[in-house]
């Protein structure tokens, strides 16, 4: 309290000079409680905002905040966040590469590669980022006209090789590779001979990647024998790639396989126990079954409620799809006719909704 002290003098008149009292009151009582007051008042001040440090600390940055609205599916929400971030820094390859991922969902061809490219030139040695460019690039040649198409197509291969080349155990990047090596024309850098090889180097890094990799090069060619092998032996390996496991689901789903589609349930939960999309091939495979009926449209259900709508997870009209098959496994025809027409509600070109409504007379 010293310090303070010497800054006040008694005002001439107020007192004798040199009294050390004022109204009978001594100096040092006259200041002494107001300043143990201030100090107080400062300690309590203080302590109020450390207690406040910790939330403002905890506030989500841009990018949790939008990577939170992703997760849930909110891309229009997400894209919204990114933008001015992206608009103040950017070189932040993180916000270029969730902004790619938005735009690609949202199906915004153009401004998915604008902001691949931005992912790119902030850091050229990311594998990922060149990752998700070469798939922004793929995307778009899907959608653009044959002249542009070949250009892309060339830009997509390239980001894919640059990828491997910074990580050969970006085993997502080999198989994006395998598969345009194998569906590609020869015109445009692709070629059977060359994703056979990429598999072969693939099967001493991680056989169960290599084994999806055979498959999918074994379904271009139609030989479904030879790639319900190759995808079974992927799940057998141990495929740790939860989005290519829920591929392998895809694919059993259009053929039925029960006893795969359960295998694929098992598989992508021990790799992440709370994706949804477990519950919806565990639901189908039950469903094929004839077992757990009850089990099954419960999954559906909380499948439905909980998903988020992307383009990696079974679609809305396929649950109403398999709710229908439900239906007609507990003799609800109505129930049945209801589902597949909600299914061709909102999406009319589905063809097994289209099939199974005809059967039923609908």
């Amino acid at each position: 309290m010293r310090g303070f002290s010497s800054r006040f003098a008694i005002p001439n008149g107020v007192g004798e000079v040199g009294n050390p009292s004022c109204f009978g009151i001594a100096i040092a009582e006259r200041f002494l409680i107001p300043l143990e007051i201030i100090g107080k008042r400062i300690i309590s001040v203080f302590f109020f905002l450390v207690a406040l440090l910790p939330a403002a600390m905890a506030q989500d940055s841009p990018l949790d905040t939008a990577k939170h609205a992703y997760e849930k599916g909110d891309y229009k929400k997400a894209i919204e966040i990114l933008k001015p971030a992206a608009d103040r820094d950017a070189g932040d390859g993180e916000l270029q590469l969730l902004l790619t991922k938005c735009y690609l969902e949202t199906k915004q061809w153009d401004a998915a590669v604008s902001s691949g490219e931005k992912a790119v030139a902030s850091n050229p040695k990311s594998s990922v980022y060149h990752e998700w460019l070469g798939d922004a690039y793929g995307q778009k040649a899907d959608h653009a006209s044959m002249l542009s198409a070949y250009s892309l197509a060339r830009k997509t291969q390239k980001e894919f090789e640059t990828a491997i080349q910074l990580d050969e155990r970006n085993f997502d990047a080999s198989l994006n590779l395998i598969e345009y090596d194998c569906t590609a024309p020869s015109i445009v850098g692709g070629g059977d001979e060359k994703a056979q090889a990429l598999i072969q180097k693939l099967t001493s890094l991680d056989p169960a990647a290599a084994h999806y990799g055979a498959g999918i090069c074994k379904g271009q060619k139609k030989d479904y024998a030879a790639t319900d092998a190759e995808f079974s032996k992927a799940l057998e390996n141990k495929l740790k790639l939860v989005d290519r496991v829920y591929d392998i689901g895809d694919y059993f789903q259009q053929r039925d396989q029960a006893d795969k589609l359960l295998a694929v349930a098992d598989a992508g939960e021990a790799i992440a126990p709370n994706d949804p999309r477990g519950k919806f091939y565990r639901a189908v495979g039950w469903i094929l079954q004839g077992q757990k009926l009850q089990e099954a449209g419960t999954l559906l259900t909380e499948y439905s409620s909980s998903a988020p709508v992307r383009s990696t997870y079974p679609k809305p009209w396929e649950v109403h799809y398999w709710m229908g098959k439900l239906d007609e496994a507990q003799k609800n025809l109505a129930g049945a006719k209801g589902e597949y027409q909600a299914a061709l509600k909102l999406e009319p070109k589905y063809k097994r909704a289209q099939d199974a409504l005809k059967r039923l007379g609908g």
